[in-house]
């Protein structure tokens, strides 16, 4: 008896999907299968979002069986569940194997990347508006490829999502929306969405009287014919029958729910959906994490995951001695004051663990509040508690907090309330890209009334800020960075910090270095670093507040040394050094200002913070280059100075 041959791979064939259309159904499982394993490996060694992917790819596999893209789009809500469609169009080998690392390809879906991506993404809830825009867009010009909008059953929660299912039917005949329901957007879904579309998909009656009628309709040869008349029926009916989907009150066709991981099913209903003349959803059930045991038992740990043991699950372990999280020291820091005071409640939109509440859900239940994927509720929630003698906290990451700008505005600032955002992963979010870096909220709160805005440079001091923000009359900003602290301890009590005033930490006669947060480390070596080489005296103040910026050591400063350098994480455009810039003009003072930020780009992905800042010329030895040439040109006898 000879020995049983493995069937030969597929995956490595698969250039396009063309190819996908070409296998026999037969070998989808086969193919399903080792994608699964190519997700697996490729996020163990590099991270990310391993448990959406591995839910979406029999769907995945299925919409390029059916659709034909780049012609028909395919929109994905996030964006996060893109890397199966990444490995069916063309992006297989070296570039899927560098995922979310330099040179390679992109944790979500990139416009610029492949004509396949047809809408950029990394945000919930985008995908219906985007879709619905495209496929007005498609009428207009008369066209009639397909436009289909893939949803998670959290982008739901997202009021973006139901502004673009109340505009559908007034828009456009033909949009199809597959809704992927598993329960779950990083944390377990939470509200009355998720437990409607929970009854719908567990209701036996509900199902079996749907199935029952769709099958009688679409068992006629004429199937998109019979499908109109369903349709009618069902309007006419007004219900009798079967109860109206929630989704069909909106006007929209309603299929399911539908088994995510039968690709007969599947491909059944995309094709029933393809021959509609009306806006048709699919509710299709997917198991988030399927393939990998790990992230089905632990689907919020492996929505977006470090790198990983691929046979255990467990987090490669951190080099010892790593410092703790940000997150987790800003955690333990709102436990222990809510523990104090029952007025101090959290507030997180579906990121607990990622933001650092999952300890305060944990010991104080009743004073954590997870609102599902809406910012624009979780600001203006806050600042209903607010009114009412509450001290409401909301951690949302820097780039999620552009979503709730006009409540930041309008309903918090305008009146003044005490409310405290911590800004998570405020700077570089190295592997995510543009969509996560949170390189603009300084320029977006500074031209806020009434906003205190500062950043900590250690942990200690993030603690101490926390501390303070609670006692504000009005609402407080402290941004930080992703990743590990300094290492700094922590006191045992938390100290006030004097709002609106800078620590000196080093001083200087020749140049004062204003550092901001996670740049006060860079600053104190780059001050001795010149102080060796350069023989100037060099000072170095941890700015602490950007607004309000303290305006009397700065102004005392430049009145008597020749060169002032601003170091930030963040854009120069409207960022702290703009801030020291408008400070030292309104005060007429000439003083020469170098400043040190990122550029006015879109900063794509990369393996590290180090090789993104050296990309854009902010690595040490650039910044040090910069400033001894500004620093020389200042000099007596040189070009710059002569001109002075």
């Amino acid at each position: 008896m000879s020995a049983q041959t493995s069937p030969t791979p597929l995956l490595p064939g698969i250039t396009g999907p063309a190819d996908v259309k070409a296998l026999a159904p037969a070998q989808l499982p086969q193919l399903a299968q080792e994608i699964r394993d190519e997700l697996i490996e490729v996020t163990s060694r590099n991270g990310g979002h391993i448990g959406p992917n591995l839910g979406v790819v029999e769907l995945t596999i299925a919409l390029h069986r059916v659709f034909n893209t780049p012609e028909d789009q395919l929109v994905f809500d996030v964006a996060h569940q893109g890397y199966v469609h990444k490995l069916l169009t063309g992006r297989q080998g070296g570039f899927f194997h560098k995922l979310r690392k330099t040179g390679g390809a992109s944790g979500f879906l990139c416009r610029p990347e492949s004509p396949h991506d047809a809408f950029g993404a990394g945000h919930a809830g985008t995908a219906l508006s985007a879709a619905l825009g495209m496929a007005t867009a498609r009428d207009l010009r008369g066209s009639h490829e397909h436009v289909v909008a893939v949803c998670g059953d959290a982008a739901f929660t997202c009021g973006i999502t139901l502004e673009a299912m109340n505009n559908v039917v007034s828009s456009t005949k033909r949009l199809i929306v597959i809704l992927n329901d598993n329960e779950w957007s990083i944390a377990k879904n939470v509200g009355a969405i998720s437990g409607y579309l929970n009854r719908i998909s567990t209701s036996p009656t509900y199902n079996k009287l749907h199935h029952d009628i769709e099958a009688f309709f679409t068992s006629f040869p004429t199937g998109v014919e019979m499908n109109k008349v369903y349709h009618k029926w069902k309007r006419e009916t007004k219900d009798f029958f079967v109860e109206s989907s929630l989704f069909e009150k909106f006007g929209l066709r309603y299929l399911g729910p539908v088994d995510g991981h039968n690709f007969e099913a599947l491909e059944k209903n995309l094709e029933f959906a393809r021959h509609c003349d009306v806006p048709v959803l699919i509710h299709v059930l997917t198991k988030k994490g399927k393939g990998l045991d790990a992230a089905v038992n632990s689907p919020e740990k492996f929505h977006g995951a470090s790198p990983y043991d691929p046979e255990t699950g467990e987090n490669l372990k951190p080099i010892p001695g790593t410092p703790p999280n940000y997150q987790d020291v800003f955690g333990s820091a709102l436990a222990r004051f809510a523990r104090a005071n029952p007025r101090v409640l959290g507030i997180t939109g579906a990121m607990p663990s990622g933001t650092g509440l999952s300890l305060l859900a944990k010991e104080l239940p009743g004073q954590f509040f997870d609102v599902g994927i809406a910012e624009e509720h979780a600001v203006l929630f806050a600042a209903g508690l607010a009114t009412k003698g509450f001290r409401p906290v909301c951690a949302i990451y820097s780039t999620f907090l552009q979503r709730a700008y006009d409540q930041v505005i309008h309903d918090v600032a305008l009146q003044n309330l005490p409310v405290t955002f911590c800004l998570d992963r405020a700077g570089l979010s190295p592997n995510d890209g543009p969509t996560h870096h949170g390189l603009f909220d300084l320029s977006y709160l500074r031209c806020v009334p009434n906003a205190t805005v500062m950043q900590p440079k250690d942990e200690d001091e993030l603690v101490d800020m926390l501390h303070t923000s609670l006692q504000l009359p009005g609402p407080g900003f402290i941004r930080y960075p992703r990743g590990a602290g300094t290492g700094a301890p922590i006191k045992s009590e938390p100290a006030l910090v004097p709002v609106g005033q800078a620590e000196v930490l080093k001083v200087g006669t020749q140049i004062i270095l204003w550092a901001l947060g996670n740049m006060v480390p860079e600053a104190l070596r780059l001050a001795a670093r010149l102080e060796r080489e350069e023989h100037v005296s060099v000072g170095v103040v941890n700015a602490r507040f950007v607004k309000p910026l303290d305006r009397n050591l700065l102004l005392s400063q430049a009145a008597v040394v020749p060169l002032i350098v601003t170091l930030e994480d963040h854009v120069l455009a409207g960022g702290f050094g703009s801030a020291v810039l408008e400070t030292l003009q309104e005060a007429r003072c000439a003083t020469a200002v170098e400043r040190v930020g990122w550029p006015d780009k879109f900063v794509e992905h990369g393996s590290s913070v180090d090789i993104l800042r050296a990309a854009y010329g902010l690595a040490p030895d650039d910044i040090y280059n910069r400033v001894v040439a500004h620093w020389r040109d200042l000099q007596p006898g040189s070009v710059t100075a002569d001109r002075g």
